[in-house]
């Protein structure tokens, strides 16, 4: 069986994932040698089954929405299963994007991990003591053997935060994998909105200054950092009942990485050129508010990538 990179997507980010898809091969010596599929939500209907219903989520309930950002996050459990839990996988989000080759991380000895991921902090995980969230692992680009995730089972585990038998952040941050099943690469293979020369891949983690995206009204869900501070939630909550889900909550910023908005429409303006994404596909995305409004502009002025 081959191995495989899956990228998790919906339709707000699907021109992400196109893109993803499209510098995964473009920068590998190797891509004959694995394949690239996309997971779209659409194509998993328990996730659209839960519209609406309240799950666990860092201790309190909150309401499962598809129209969220990133409704597909749930999906990254899915490989193993669909590889028929043989071989190996590389997940990643839609708004990451490949600099290096990642035949180099499909291939990497794993050290008898079953999954390996970069800390969202920097820190060292404990291991004489409860993790909490700066243990948590950035799912977001998992490598994964899958013979060893035979326990992984996205669609039970996914309705058990409906049960509040599971918590998301816990699931979503590798808490209750087993601390012995988890093996940490270096950051260059998630990079955080840094682009250097060391980067593998690109991550534009932070969604209000997603290059694709500026200028644009926002549409998802922030993080809820004020439930420590009751008024504030409270506020939060006002705000959404009176001015709707998103109201009031601005727009998309620009990147302050001049490079790493280049280096997004360099792969776009080649993916045009490719047939990869056709312009009334662009054009499209532009009217749905996925894509900011003036992405023919700053085609325009975009150099082509280096070779």
């Amino acid at each position: 069986m081959k191995a495989r990179v899956f990228i998790h997507s919906n339709e707000k980010q699907w021109v992400g994932a196109l893109l993803s898809q499209y510098s995964l091969r473009r920068n590998s010596v190797h891509a004959a040698e694995f394949d690239v599929s996309i997971l779209h939500v659409k194509d998993f209907p328990f996730l659209a089954d839960r519209e609406g219903k309240s799950y666990l989520r860092g201790g309190t309930k909150r309401v499962w929405k598809m129209n969220d950002l990133q409704s597909f996050t749930p999906l990254r459990f899915m490989p193993p299963e669909l590889m028929g839990y043989e071989g190996r996988a590389i997940v990643i989000d839609p708004d990451i994007f490949a600099v290096g080759d990642i035949w180099q991380l499909l291939t990497r000895d794993m050290a008898g991990k079953a999954v390996m991921g970069r800390l969202r902090s920097n820190k060292e995980v404990g291991q004489n003591r409860e993790r909490g969230q700066k243990d948590a692992v950035a799912t977001s680009v998992m490598l994964l053997d899958c013979a060893r995730l035979r326990h992984w089972r996205c669609e039970e585990q996914f309705g058990e935060l409906f049960a509040f038998e599971r918590d998301y952040k816990r699931w979503i941050g590798l808490l209750d994998e087993p601390r012995e099943n988890i093996g940490l690469f270096e950051r260059e293979w998630n990079d955080f909105d840094r682009l250097t020369p060391d980067t593998k891949l690109l991550h534009n983690t932070k969604r209000r200054t997603q290059p694709w995206k500026t200028g644009l009204p926002v549409d998802y869900t922030p993080a809820d950092k004020f439930k420590r501070i009751p008024p504030l939630r409270g506020l939060m909550r006002l705000r959404a009942r009176l001015f709707g889900e998103y109201g009031l909550l601005g727009k998309y910023a620009p990147h302050p990485d001049p490079k790493q908005e280049r280096f997004f429409f360099g792969l776009l303006r080649e993916c045009l050129e490719k047939g990869v994404v056709s312009e009334e596909l662009l054009r499209g995305e532009m009217e749905r508010n996925h894509v900011r409004h003036d992405a023919f502009e700053v085609l325009d002025r975009t150099p082509p990538l280096p070779a």
